[in-house]
C-alpha cells in the first residue's frame, strides 16, 4: 500500500512539473500562466483575460462611457425678473372703481420664502473626451412657488369690466379684500435639460472642479393659487391663469468638490399674455 502510496505522488508531482514548465513564462516584470498575464508594470497585451495587481478589471472602468445619478434633488430660491409694461396689460389685470394703477410692486414677492425645489429622476452623463469633457441630460420635475408681499387673487374666468361692458371665461388678476397670511403662485413642470459638462478631475466628480452649461425645456402641467387667511381658511384654487404651457431657460451648475450650485434663467415670460415677467432659480445640488 505503502508503495502505491508513493508511485501515486512521484507521478501527481511529475505532471505538476510537467505543466508549470509548458504553461508558465516569467521575467522581471510579469509572469504568464496558461491564459492569465500577471503584470507589475506596463500594459497587458495578447491575454484573453487579465489580473493586475492591486487593481481589478482595469479595461472594463476606462470603457464605462457613462455613468447616470438617481433622484438629484435641487433646494433654492424661485424668483422673476418684471420687465412688464404694465400701461398696456389690457383686461389681464382688474382694478376696483378708482383703485390705484397696477405696478412691479403688485407682484414684488417674499424672497426667503419663494422656494424652487427640483427632482430630478436622473441626471446621467456622457464621457465625450477622456472624461473631462461631457454631455450631461436627464428628466425631472420643477417645483416653483412664488410667494407674494400683496393681496392679489388669481381667478380662471369670470366677468371682467371694461370700456364697452363686460368680458367673460377670460383668466385675470385682481386686488382681493382679504389680508393673506400666505398667498403664492405654484408653477410645476415636467423638464428635460441638456448640458456641456467639464470637469478637471475625471476619475471623481467629488474633487477637483466642473462646470456645465446648457438648456432647459419644460412642460406646465399644474398651476395654482394657494392662500391662506383668517377669513377664508386655507384655499388651493386650481385653474388656467394664463401661464406659457412651455417654458425654455439657460441652465447651468458649478461643482466644487462635494458643493455643487445651480441656476436658470428663462428669457421669455412665465405668462403667456400681457405681464412680462422672466423667472430664474439659483440653490444648492445634492448629488452623490
Amino acid at each position: 500500500m505503502k508503495k502505491i502510496t508513493l508511485g501515486l505522488i512521484l507521478l501527481l508531482l511529475t505532471g505538476m512539473v510537467s505543466a508549470q514548465t509548458d504553461t508558465t513564462k516569467s521575467n522581471n516584470d510579469t509572469m504568464r500562466i496558461g491564459n492569465i498575464l500577471i503584470i507589475k508594470k506596463g500594459k497587458v497585451k495578447n491575454a484573453d483575460s487579465s489580473f493586475v495587481m492591486g487593481r481589478s478589471n482595469p479595461s472594463k472602468r476606462s470603457n464605462n462611457r457613462f455613468s447616470t445619478n438617481w433622484f438629484v434633488v435641487d433646494l433654492g430660491f424661485a424668483n422673476y425678473n418684471d420687465k412688464t409694461d404694465y400701461a398696456n396689460t389690457g383686461n389681464y389685470l382688474v382694478s376696483s372703481p378708482g383703485g390705484l394703477a397696477w405696478s412691479k410692486n403688485d407682484f414684488k414677492l417674499r424672497t426667503g420664502k419663494s422656494i424652487n425645489v427640483n427632482i430630478w429622476f436622473f441626471m446621467q452623463t456622457m464621457h465625450l473626451v477622456k472624461k473631462n469633457v461631457n454631455l450631461k441630460y436627464g428628466l425631472g420635475l420643477e417645483l416653483n412657488n412664488y410667494r407674494f408681499k400683496s393681496n392679489i387673487s388669481y381667478k380662471e374666468d369670470g366677468l371682467i369690466p371694461y370700456s364697452g361692458g363686460l368680458q367673460t371665461n377670460a383668466p385675470f388678476i385682481f386686488r382681493d379684500s382679504i389680508l393673506f397670511g400666505k398667498n403664492k403662485l405654484a408653477a410645476d413642470y415636467l423638464t428635460v435639460p441638456f448640458m456641456i459638462n467639464f470637469a478637471t478631475n475625471k476619475y471623481s466628480r467629488n474633487k477637483g472642479l466642473s462646470a456645465s452649461f446648457g438648456v432647459s425645456a419644460g412642460y406646465l402641467y399644474s398651476q395654482r393659487n394657494k392662500q391662506k387667511s383668517d377669513d377664508r381658511g386655507k384655499k388651493k384654487n386650481k385653474g388656467e391663469y394664463d401661464l406659457e404651457k412651455f417654458k425654455l431657460s439657460y441652465i447651468a451648475e458649478l461643482g466644487f468638490g462635494p458643493v455643487k450650485l445651480y441656476g436658470s434663467y428663462s428669457p421669455k415670460s412665465m405668462y403667456e399674455h400681457s405681464l412680462d415677467v422672466r423667472p430664474y432659480t439659483i440653490g444648492f445640488r445634492l448629488s452623490n
